[in-house]
């Protein structure tokens, strides 16, 4: 079997994005050059792959077995370029990054400097959503994700970790007053998230709970289903807040945020995973990458500053 690496590579895509039209805008070609290549892999496997109709492409049978055994073709071949130009250059090459906006801007962006320094060839491409992403459709090399994946396809590693604690902008306390008990919440603005309702459930210490309760459970008197927003508005003292420590603790030690009730409300560590596709986590350039993010993020927990305890 005589096979073009670009045509399964092109073929893949194909099936990640359902359509010749979406592979081709991808790859600035014409859909007869997709539709030549299609033809020429499938010649050369003496199947057909794809059923095409009105309704738009599905994989045949021998179309599924193909693209299985392609991708792993094709990041077999990727790993051993990356191995051996990474021993005459280091890691290189694009990675595609997924994790939350708020991440993005405050913890990613920044490291970036630092990374390049380390590794000249290396380019990153971040994808900023709060949504889980289709790591395979959407072609993201690592999702930097707060929740362990439950598929056989994905590996994770613990990168980091990170707390949540209440904050509020000075702006807002000189309106509204400082409170001095959980109780005293509920004459004050909070800020609930939309999406997660697991959010808006604010633990309480053990010891000693107020009114018998475990939990402060937060209806938010403005509501958002974007972190980055979420902080915005803490930040623009609309409210009291529930915030990443990690992210917040800068804000404070700039005077921009006031840690509130730090005696009475928890503070459980969550870990931070790099999630990676099964068959791409051992490339260099995502080795590097996960590398150098978890001794960033573990940098910004050691930061100094006046961090809630």
């Amino acid at each position: 079997m005589q096979l073009q690496l670009d045509d399964v590579a092109l073929f893949a895509r194909i099936a990640e994005l359902g359509t010749l039209s979406a592979a081709a805008r991808e790859r600035d070609v014409t859909v007869s050059q997709v539709t030549r290549s299609l033809a020429r892999l499938e010649a050369a496997c003496g199947v057909r792959l794809l059923h095409r109709s009105t309704h738009g492409l599905s994989l045949t049978d021998e179309g599924d077995t193909f693209l299985a055994y392609g991708r792993r073709l094709l990041d077999t071949t990727a790993e051993l370029g990356s191995e051996l130009t990474g021993k005459l250059t280091g890691p290189s090459g694009w990675v595609r990054v997924s994790m939350s906006p708020l991440l993005a801007q405050m913890v990613i962006a920044p490291s970036l400097n630092g990374l390049y320094q380390q590794y000249p060839q290396l380019h990153i491409d971040i994808a900023a959503d709060d949504r889980m992403a289709d790591m395979a459709r959407e072609g993201i090399d690592i999702a930097i994700r707060t929740g362990t994946p439950n598929s056989e396809t994905l590996v994770a590693r613990q990168i980091g970790d990170y707390s949540r604690s209440l904050y509020a902008a000075p702006a807002y306390l000189a309106r509204y007053g400082t409170p001095q008990h959980p109780d005293e919440l509920a004459q004050h603005h909070l800020l609930a998230n939309s999406a997660n309702p697991l959010l808006n459930r604010w633990p309480f210490h053990a010891s000693p709970p107020p009114k018998g309760s475990s939990e402060l459970v937060v209806a938010g008197h403005t509501r958002t289903d974007n972190s980055a927003v979420m902080m915005s508005l803490v930040e623009q003292g609309v409210g009291i807040g529930r915030l990443m420590d990690l992210l917040a603790r800068p804000l404070v030690v700039r005077g921009a945020l006031v840690s509130l009730l730090p005696d009475h409300f928890a503070s459980p560590r969550v870990p931070i995973y790099a999630v990676m596709l099964q068959e791409r986590h051992r490339l260099p350039k995502i080795r590097a990458c996960i590398d150098y993010w978890a001794g960033w993020l573990a940098k910004m927990t050691q930061a100094p500053g006046p961090a809630p305890r």
